[in-house]
């Protein structure tokens, strides 16, 4: 199975033995974030920094004209990766052998929602999430479309994978985080995601659905939860919590929202790019799900994609709807996590590869070259020798 690491511009920038570092690991591509929000990661082998801390969501290059003049436009970086921080990094990668595709995170920007207070998923309180813009609003739908042209279409890059192209909700882990003191399951998490900026509520309108008497639904259906009781089940414990009119129309609404997003802006990438160029969506099979992986229908995205890259780190059974479609010439990736202080499990890696491509996995995704410890990047060489 071909295997691809995820890596950072600046794991790679400045240390000049990071690019066979990563390519004697036996992987034939590495997945390079060109467009990243913030975060703080460590850089344990580098010879000149431990610790780097991309302060917001940011491009790492030299965005162009296109964003002349426009009130939302993606942000360069500072001084974590300056100039054309991918460029030099896919330069490099690309000497020691690997094939590189972009990694593009798209509506996940705190410093957006920050800036630009009206670009956010508002819940049924009136609470703004900042680091979720909404999909619905059609200059953001704009500026998601384009970014993602820009971003996944670098010089040199053969493909690329688009992360957070759909709902985002209240998972997310935010500045010294303290939102884990009630349980909301599936049920309460999908009822805290539904967004009531004015593109929405007048979505809903659209569906026959006042917005008013469904965020005041919506409160009344939370108000056991935040009492304690149990919001799991999936989606019929959405239509417990809901009921089914309500919950069945507020999906509707959302899924052909995501969907209509996914398929403009796979059409803008491949616009932009050359012959074979391949599009991913990081993707989660439950089209509800909200998220870095991007909750879709198996059957449409494979229509629209080449493929899908999916989250395998609490087990392998996501992969098989997507399998089931037979897509031909479908990628499927299993995602895993091999950095063992973030929970990932480098030891089960051949296993988890074997088990994976036995529920139709094509490809391997590896979470994540440059923040693994020497012995999880040992313990993933071997794992990859023996496939």
């Amino acid at each position: 199975m071909k295997a691809s690491a995820f890596v950072y511009p600046w794991d790679v920038n400045g240390d000049p033995e990071a690019p066979g570092r990563i390519a004697a690991l036996g992987v034939a591509r590495a997945t390079l974030a060109a467009a990243y929000h913030s975060t703080r990661a460590l850089t344990p082998r580098h010879p000149r920094h431990r610790v780097v801390t991309a302060e917001h969501a940011a491009v790492l290059y030299p965005a162009d004209d296109r964003w002349n003049g426009r009130e939302l436009r993606p942000y360069p970086a500072g001084d974590w990766a300056p100039g054309d921080a991918f460029g030099e990094a896919a330069a490099a990668l690309a000497g020691a052998g690997l094939e590189v595709h972009t990694w593009v995170v798209l509506a996940h920007n705190s410093r957006l929602g920050a800036e630009h207070p009206h670009t956010s998923v508002v819940n049924a309180y009136g609470d703004r999430y900042p680091w979720a813009p909404c999909i619905a609003q059609p200059a953001t739908r704009a500026y998601l479309t384009d970014l993602a042209a820009e971003a996944a279409v670098r010089p040199g890059a053969r493909g690329t994978e688009l992360e957070s192209l759909g709902w985002y909700g209240l998972q997310h882990l935010h500045a010294h985080d303290k939102t884990g003191g009630v349980g909301l399951g599936d049920a309460g998490q999908y009822l805290m995601a539904l967004c009531f900026c004015p593109s929405c509520r007048e979505g809903y309108g659209r569906h026959g659905l006042d917005a008013d008497e469904l965020a005041a639904a919506v409160r009344t259906a939370l108000e056991p939860v935040w009492q304690g009781a149990p919001s799991d089940g999936g989606w019929p414990g959405i239509e417990k919590l809901l009921g089914e009119r309500l919950a069945g129309t507020t999906r509707a609404y959302r899924d052909e929202t995501a969907r209509t997003l996914q398929e403009e802006t796979v059409a803008a990438v491949r616009a932009a790019a050359p012959e074979g160029f391949q599009v991913l969506l990081h993707a989660d099979p439950v089209s509800y799900h909200v998220g870095a992986n991007a909750g879709v229908d198996p059957a449409h995205i494979l229509s629209v994609a080449d493929g899908v890259v999916v989250p395998c780190a609490g087990g392998t059974g996501t992969l098989t709807p997507f399998a089931r479609q037979e897509r031909a010439g479908a990628v499927i990736a299993a995602n895993f996590t091999v950095v063992s202080g973030m929970g990932g499990s480098p030891g089960t890696l051949a296993a988890d590869a074997a088990e994976a491509r036995r529920l139709g996995a094509t490809e391997l995704r590896l979470y994540h070259a440059g923040l693994a410890s020497d012995s999880d990047l040992d313990t993933v060489r071997s794992a990859l020798a023996g496939l």
